[in-house]
Parts: C-alpha cells; structure tokens; sequence
C-alpha cells in the first residue's frame, strides 16, 4: 500500500479581479488562477472477480498505478486494495474528466500486468469504477481505510464494502450495472 499524508492540497479560493484602465493606459487583462482541493477516491475490479492480484506483485502493481496517477498531473494519495479490486485516492486537477483519468489508469495498469506475465493469460479489468469525493479533514480516514484493505477484507466482502460505499455516499444504482461479484 503507497500513502502519501504529507503533501496537502491546496484549499479552495476563489478570486476575481476588475481591472480599470488608469488615464492614457489601454486595459490589461488580468487572470486569476484556478486553486482547488478535489480528493477522489475510485474502486474498480478484476474482470470476473478473479483473485489474481497476489501478495507477490500487489504492492508492485499499486507503486505503478501510483506512477500513473503522478504522471497523469494528480497528486496520489494512497492506493490500495485486494485480491479483486483497487483503491486509488488521489487528488484530482480541474482540468481532468474522472471517465478519461480512469481510463487511462486503469488500461496503463492492464497492460503493464500484462506484460509482466504476472498471471497466465489476459489480465483485464471489469468495466466501469466508483468515484466518491471527500473533504480536506476526511483524507487520514480515507488514507488509513485504504491502506489497511487486507485487514478490512479479513471480515467484509468486496460487494459489502461497494455497496456500503453506495449506500453512505447515496448513489443510486441499479443491480444489473454493479461489478460482478
């Protein structure tokens, strides 16, 4: 499990300026940044629920995603999981779609799982993530939840804890589109 506690974003503002031209000065136009605080956490799973995901290679695999995120201009967080699925929390960019973020973290980590050879045949994931967002004073909580997934799953299924998830965060679903469990 990959966390990374002491890199804080940066909170919310927001700022506008006016800008008057002074006599004889022609308008300047002056810009104001964009400053956020977006913590994501998304959970997506092994096609077919396999438990392919091993001990041997699973930290391997979560440092990679953890690079992907990274090299994708987000700021990881933690990334973790289980035999069946991942975890990723990671703070996300105003200028980043969730839908084309996922899909470039979750075919980058399919492919390189791939060729490491990790497993005999084709690695995929199923199609399809949950994305839950959290405030700056909810982030440790998130961070330790993720990193302690093997104890975590010692006593809750994967469809437990997803649907939990679903239920405190109060998305709407409909069975026949969840993960298969």
């Amino acid at each position: 499990m990959l966390s990374q506690r002491d890199n804080p974003l940066v909170d919310i503002k927001c700022l506008y300026f006016e800008v008057k031209p002074c006599k004889g000065d022609t308008i300047h136009s002056i810009m104001a940044n964009t400053y956020s605080q977006i913590s994501i956490q998304t959970v997506f799973a092994v096609k077919n629920r396999e438990n392919f995901i091993t001990r041997d290679w699973r930290d391997r695999l979560h440092k990679y995603v953890s690079g992907i995120i990274t090299g994708n201009k987000a700021k990881s967080l933690a990334v973790g999981g289980w035999m069946d699925h991942v975890h990723i929390f990671f703070g996300m960019p105003v200028t980043t779609c969730i839908a084309d973020f996922m899909s470039v973290v979750k075919a980058s980590s399919s492919k390189w799982i791939n060729e490491q050879g990790f497993i005999k045949g084709k690695f995929q994931w199923q199609s399809g993530y949950g994305a839950f967002s959290y405030s700056r004073n909810q982030r440790d909580k998130v961070i330790n939840y993720i990193i302690s997934q093997e104890e975590h799953h010692r006593v809750k299924t994967f469809k437990e804890e997803y649907l939990k998830m679903l239920s405190d965060f109060e998305v709407e679903y409909d069975e026949k589109y969840l993960f298969e469990f």
